[in-house]
This record gives structure tokens, C-alpha cells and sequence, in this order.
């Protein structure tokens, strides 16, 4: 009996303690949530500046000679001798290899016998044409045997011309067996030895790569369609290399071409840039790391982007009042949201630009205020400030404490889930 008496006991004094463990943690809730609430509102903010901004398209591309050229064989044969080997300098009409001649040779001598007696059989035809005429003039002959004498004669003729023609294009062939350069230029790739076997049946066989000048050279690189609209021939390029990661190269576009390239559903254009390569530190082949200046302004006011990232929070916006007197909508603009309306522009060079309506939080007596501004380019970190700002204002980025917790600000690439703390 003593034993049955002491269960119900412990049983009792555990929900006991279960419920005044509950009521502490709902006392402490209640408790801080009361004194987040009660508590100022802090903001992170930035001071707007002058200063230079420059708006840049970034693109890869592959380093390549202007003029490149391939020097290949137009016949088969072995290769009997290479007369330049990588980075050999050449002269237009240089010897750079030599085939096999002796099969070239045979062919032509041939031709040569085929072409002696091809006119040998014309002397014959002409001789003969010339009897049975006088024969005929006499009446000695009839006229079917002078028919056939001269049938016979434009035969031989004939047969002369296709024997010349052969011996022609043996000549031609023998004379492709020397392998000259074609331009002025530097070897940078040699693709066969001495001994090895070409065979140009289908298409030419390559021997070397020459190119022209490695003074000059050019990148080729892939520019996406959303960024292609603002590139323009004759804009500046800066660009590395892995090989110097510390210096800058500089270039200029020169064209950017219409054919589009596909690659995995993605569409990209091939920007030609023009690169001056004196000290020929630059190889063929090097990937080139390119920045496009597709625009640039100096000392203007700069806003940096996190303050127009920035999205009030619904607690700590209920103080945040526009200009007007208005209530600050779901985007921070007065009035309605925050994602900008384009208004018209003209640059330095007369093109027209698009100055889009934004809004910001400026910190005055301590209070944010919606404030509209229309802006300008951007470099990513910070964006022109056309209008709506001035040098020194504190605008906010971010939320620091005090009050509710901030509510997700929506992301500048559409949807919500970023927020700023």
C-alpha cells in the first residue's frame, strides 16, 4: 500500500513544475516582445558623395592574331623537308616545306611523251588533209575520203590541246610540291614532321599557322543579348590576362557582329576588340578577362545601392511620411511602389538615356522620409544621382534594432526574401 501512494504523488509534482516552467517562458516572451516595441528605431545609413562612376559590360573572349592564316597542301605525298619550325619569322613567297617531287616528276615526263606524240599525229593528219584535197581537185578522189582527212585533222588538234593541258597541270602539281608562305608573318603552329604523310583527297591538310603581326591583335569575346544594346563601336576596353593578373590592357571595340551565337538556349554576340600588343607580351590564345565602358561620369552625386535596396519595414514605416504627407507604399515610393518610371535624358554624346523614378529613405531629425530621385548609371556598388538628392544627405540602408523585426525587403531582381539587417 505505501508503495501505490508514492506514484500519484510524483505525478502530481511533475505538472507542477511543467506549468511553471510554461508560464516563465510566456512571462519572458510577453516581456521582451513588450520592450522591442516600446524601444527606438535604429537605422544603418550612408552619406550620398561626389565622385566618379563608370558603368561597365564584363565579357570573356580568346586573344587571336588579326590575320591568321593557314598554310596547307593541295597534294599528297610524304614531307621531305621543313625549312621553319614555331616562332620562325617568314617572308611572303618563302620556302617553308617541300613534298616528295618524284612521283610529280614521273607524271610531268609522261605528259611531256603523250604531248610529243599527240603532235606527231597532227603533222600526220595535216599531211594526209593536204593530199586528199589536190586528189579531190583532180577528181582522183572522192569527196567522203576528203571529208574523213579533215575529220581526222581537227581530231589530232584536239587531242593536241587536251595533251598541252595535261602537261599543264602536272607542271602545276609538281610545283605544289614547295610549300611557300603566303604572307609576312611569324610561325605559331606546325602541325606535321619530316616524313609524315599528307593526304589532301578531302580537304587540305594544315602544315603551319602563320600570323601576320602579333603587334596587333584582336579578342573575340561572347557579349550577352541584354547587354549588347549598349555596346557601341569605337568604346573603350579594359581587360586582364592570367598570365600578368596585376596589369591592365587596354582596348578599343571595333565591331560587334550580327550573328548571333547559341550556346546551351543562351544568346550571345561576338564583340571584336582591337588590342595593341608592342611589347608581344600578349599570346594567341590567352583568355582575356574584358570590361566594356559603355559609359562613365565624373563627379557626380553617388548613391549607394543598398539604399535603394532598402524596403521600410511595416512597423518602422508607419513614421516614415513622403514628402507630400503621403503614406509610403509597399515599395517605399509615395504613393505606389518603388520599382522606378523611366523619364527621358540625353547624354554628352546626344544619345538618348532613360532616367528612372526612384525612392529612397532620407534620415531627417532622426526620422526617415520617403524621398523620390531619378537616377542615372550605375557601376554596380554605387548609381548616379540625377535629382531628388543632395551632397551629405543620410539616407538609410538597413534596419539596426529597436522596434519589430523588419519585414522582408523585395529583392531588385523581383519576388521578396532579402532583407537588410
Amino acid at each position: 500500500m505505501a508503495i501505490s501512494e508514492k506514484k500519484p504523488a510524483r505525478r502530481g509534482k511533475t505538472r507542477w513544475i511543467a506549468v511553471l516552467l510554461l508560464l516563465l517562458g510566456a512571462g519572458g516572451y510577453f516581456g521582451s516582445r513588450k520592450f522591442r516595441e516600446g524601444s527606438p528605431v535604429t537605422y544603418s545609413k550612408m552619406e550620398v558623395s561626389r565622385g566618379d562612376i563608370t558603368q561597365i559590360v564584363t565579357a570573356t573572349g580568346t586573344l587571336n592574331p588579326v590575320v591568321n592564316v593557314q598554310v596547307g597542301s593541295q597534294i599528297s605525298g610524304n614531307i621531305q623537308k621543313l625549312f621553319v619550325d614555331f616562332n620562325s619569322p617568314v617572308k611572303a613567297g618563302q620556302v617553308v616545306a617541300q613534298i616528295d617531287p618524284a612521283t610529280f616528276q614521273a607524271t610531268v615526263l609522261q605528259a611531256e611523251g603523250e604531248l610529243a606524240s599527240a603532235k606527231a599525229g597532227l603533222e600526220l593528219a595535216e599531211l594526209n588533209a593536204k593530199r586528199t584535197e589536190e586528189l579531190r581537185a583532180r577528181n582522183a578522189a572522192p569527196q567522203a575520203t576528203l571529208d574523213q582527212a579533215v575529220a581526222s585533222l581537227h581530231q589530232a588538234q584536239a587531242a593536241l590541246k587536251v595533251r598541252e593541258g595535261a602537261l599543264a597541270r602536272a607542271k602545276v602539281d609538281l610545283n605544289r610540291c614547295t610549300i611557300v608562305s603566303p604572307i609576312d608573318g611569324i610561325v605559331i603552329s606546325r602541325s606535321v614532321d619530316v616524313g609524315q604523310t599528307v593526304a589532301a583527297s578531302l580537304q587540305a591538310p594544315v602544315i603551319f599557322t602563320i600570323a601576320n603581326d602579333l603587334a596587333k591583335m584582336q579578342i573575340d569575346s561572347n557579349v550577352a543579348e541584354a547587354d549588347v544594346g549598349v555596346v557601341e563601336l569605337g568604346q573603350s576596353v579594359e581587360f586582364t590576362v592570367d598570365a600578368f593578373p596585376t596589369r591592365v590592357f587596354q582596348g578599343k571595340v571595333v565591331q560587334v557582329r550580327n550573328a548571333p551565337i547559341t550556346v546551351q538556349n543562351v544568346v550571345s554576340y561576338d564583340t571584336v576588340i582591337s588590342v595593341s600588343n608592342d611589347d608581344l607580351k600578349l599570346k594567341p590564345g590567352m583568355t582575356a578577362n574584358a570590361s566594356i565602358i559603355v559609359a562613365s561620369r565624373k563627379d557626380v552625386l553617388k548613391l549607394p545601392g543598398a539604399a535603394l535596396r532598402f524596403r521600410m519595414p511595416e512597423t518602422a514605416g508607419t513614421a516614415a511620411a513622403s514628402p507630400a504627407g503621403r503614406p509610403a507604399g509597399p515599395g517605399g515610393a509615395a504613393g505606389g511602389s518603388g520599382g522606378g518610371r523611366p523619364s527621358g535624358g540625353r547624354s554628352a554624346s546626344g544619345r538618348r538615356e532613360a532616367r528612372v523614378a526612384r525612392s529612397v529613405y532620407v534620415l531627417r531629425e532622426g526620422k526617415p522620409e520617403s524621398v523620390q530621385i531619378k537616377t542615372g548609371i550605375s557601376d554596380g556598388i554605387f548609381t548616379e544621382v540625377q535629382e531628388g538628392l543632395s551632397e551629405g544627405d543620410q539616407v538609410v540602408t538597413g534596419v539596426l534594432g529597436g522596434g519589430a523585426a523588419p519585414a522582408p525587403a523585395a529583392s531588385p531582381f523581383g519576388g521578396g526574401g532579402y532583407r537588410r539587417m
